[in-house]
């Protein structure tokens, strides 16, 4: 999976689908609705041609019933009309940054919890310290659901990431400031894919 957060989100969404990724994730928390929805459009488009899902990060105001589409929310802003506003045949995951604070949740109707960040990251600086590969051990024990694992993971990192438990990542850096995105995307997937084998 790779999370966009850049000026050129659709070019960028396009070179990391070429490279390989399954799933796109646009994350912008301050763009305004209409040109955050032209975006999307543009990306959910790019998604249907490489057969990629599509995900929407925290703006719930774009979300149209036509749009089949991802949501994740973070769990300060979660609450239980979002599933209401969404509809049911929506797909939602819930951004959480401890285990703790998956325990706070009960009865969570989410389909996938993006839990982070793993490792240092310049996007999550003042979030306080990374929560570490056991974090994601411990949380995927205690959930039927898929666990991405989110924040500072790298080809070189990707692996333990999913020995450790993990059902995907999220990554921005790795992608959107490699010198070849392409080559970046296919590089964490062949890391992640070997896990798996």
């Amino acid at each position: 999976m790779t999370a966009t957060n850049s000026s050129c989100p659709v070019k960028q969404s396009e070179k990391a689908l070429e490279g390989g990724a399954h799933m796109i994730q646009l994350r912008n928390k301050t763009a305004s609705g209409s040109a955050l929805y032209d975006w999307a459009v543009d990306i959910q488009k790019l998604c249907r041609i490489y057969g990629a899902i599509f995900i929407v990060n925290d703006r719930v105001d774009i979300a149209l019933p036509s749009m089949p589409t991802v949501f994740i929310l973070a769990s300060k802003i979660f609450q239980p009309p979002a599933r209401k506003l969404l509809g049911k045949n929506k797909i939602l995951g819930m951004s959480i940054s401890s285990s703790q604070k998956l325990k706070k949740q009960s009865g969570l109707d989410v389909n996938y919890v993006g839990l982070g960040h793993i490792y240092p990251t310049s996007s999550k600086q003042k979030t306080g310290r990374p929560l570490g590969i056991s974090c994601i051990t411990e949380v995927s024990r205690h959930l039927s659901i898929p666990v991405i694992a989110i924040g500072g993971i790298t080809a070189s990192n990707a692996g333990e990431v999913v020995r450790a438990g993990a059902s995907g990542i999220a990554v921005i850096s790795a992608v959107a400031e490699a010198p070849d995105p392409r080559k970046a995307t296919s590089e964490l997937i062949q890391n992640m894919q070997s896990c798996l084998q």
